[in-house]
């Protein structure tokens, strides 16, 4: 085998896998789960695949500008392979360009379509023969060389690859500089954050044995259970400290998230659309593992993920029920003294986490009437000096601040006591949370202080 043509030929497979309909990670981990792959040769397959998932409307334009046939127009393998070695030239400087331009053109006569490497070839060179003719580095933005849109909206969402629709919005949300922002940090490999079981062990413990191991890890300074793993990927479960329960995965944005709740052990607590589980059993160990928490949601294959991580992590006090949490009377009774509802959202915020959410997001038409039959429905099972927190993972105000607002103007006497958003982007890093704290009529102001 050609070096590096198995990690390539791993990646174009996922390609195909995700544009017949297939989710990116749930592709690739199915690709390398069949192959044998590891170390270097796994990294590179997963960078390349979601690299140029992510990238694809950029990748489509560089095919408009240098090929006889439109992107769209082209037939779909070629397309994907295409592509593949676009990324490389345009995105991975420590690839030669013979490389790329090689093991394409090896792959398309390997895998049935050697009538069509001559025009891998010819496309491949003529990009970076473009490139190259205007004196560009390899690390050089990978826009450079096409003709740009004039419209401001267009320009951004073909450099950065995201739907002209999105980008819209953002800037109306948040002006250019902002946007820009957001573009970058939903195209950067997201960071891979721990939170550790404070009940099992100690933040410092297990940075001690990840150095023993000759991991490089750092303490995420304004989160007390906060670890980052800068550049890691593969296979965790093999780490120091996973089987013992010492950590789990948890993005730092995520774990702002539970403890604006202010549980104590004892408390009686539901989790609403709980699975898989992060901020579930960020919750029991913050109570101590000791109270009450119910883990509701509407699917039990995902609940059963949610209870194996408890179990690893050794927490007890969760009580998993598959249930419809718009439906007051399926829930389990109440009062409760607390409730989390981490709803369903669009995902804005984790874009670089799912490396093909862009290109299928969910409709606000379906999601915004459902968020609101979900708060509407668990406000009345919170006791009168309860709170409840209503949190997503997205960076739409209709779906955050005008959320929570119109929830208020639905419920008499409900109050607002705090409201974040987290944009990625922002010096804090991290995928986009938006939280709003809200107390029912009942509630007395000096309790905040607890």
């Amino acid at each position: 085998m050609v070096p590096g043509l198995a990690s390539r030929l791993l990646a174009w497979q996922v390609l195909e896998a995700v544009a017949a309909g297939a989710y990116a990670d749930v592709a690739l981990e199915r690709q390398l789960g069949r192959s044998r792959l590891a170390g270097p040769d796994r990294g590179l397959a997963t960078e390349l695949a979601y690299g140029a998932i992510r990238q694809r409307l950029l990748l489509d334009a560089w095919i408009d500008a240098h090929g006889r046939v439109p992107a769209h127009r082209q037939p779909p393998r070629l397309r994907w392979l295409l592509h593949l070695g676009l990324y490389q030239l345009l995105f991975c400087s420590r690839v030669p360009v013979a490389a790329a331009i090689s093991t394409s053109v090896e792959l398309a006569k390997r895998q049935g379509l050697a009538r069509l490497a001559p025009v891998v070839n010819a496309m491949l060179r003529a990009v970076a023969q473009r490139r190259g003719s205007l004196g560009l580095e390899a690390s050089a933005a990978p826009w450079l060389g096409l003709d740009l849109p004039v419209d401001p909206a267009s320009s951004l969402s073909l450099r950065r690859s995201l739907p002209l629709p999105l980008v819209k919005d953002l800037l109306s949300w948040r002006g250019a500089a902002e946007a820009e922002a957001f573009a970058e940090a939903s195209n950067r490999p997201p960071s891979l954050d721990l939170r550790v079981q404070v009940l099992r062990s100690s933040r410092q413990s297990v940075l001690e044995s990840f150095a023993a191991a000759g991991i490089a890890a750092v303490a995420l300074e304004d989160l007390p259970s906060g670890i980052s793993l800068p550049g890691r990927r593969g296979d965790l479960s093999r780490l120091p400290g996973f089987a013992e329960g010492h950590w789990s995965v948890q993005d730092r944005s995520a774990q702002r998230i539970a403890p604006q709740l202010d549980v104590h052990p004892g408390m009686r607590v539901l989790d609403a659309c709980a699975a898989p589980g992060g901020k579930t059993t960020h919750l029991a160990e913050l109570l101590g593992d000791m109270g009450e928490l119910w883990a509701v949601d509407r699917s039990e294959s995902r609940l059963r993920r949610l209870c194996a991580n408890a179990e690893r992590l050794g927490l007890r006090c969760i009580r998993p029920l598959a249930a419809d949490a718009t439906e007051p009377d399926a829930l389990p009774a109440g009062p409760f003294e607390r409730i989390l509802l981490d709803a369903p959202c669009t995902g804005l915020g984790t874009l670089s986490r799912h490396a093909d959410a862009r290109w299928h997001l969910p409709s606000l038409e379906e999601l915004l009437p459902l968020q609101r039959r979900l708060l509407d429905s668990l406000a009345s099972r919170l006791t009168p000096d309860g709170r409840l927190l209503y949190a997503t993972c997205s960076v739409d105000p209709r779906e955050n601040e005008l959320q929570a607002q119109a929830f208020l103007e639905r419920h008499d006497g409900w109050q607002l006591l705090h409201q974040q958003q987290w944009w990625p982007g922002e010096a804090s890093g991290g995928d986009g949370f938006h939280a709003s704290l809200l107390a029912p009529p009942g509630f007395r102001a000096e309790a905040v202080a607890r």
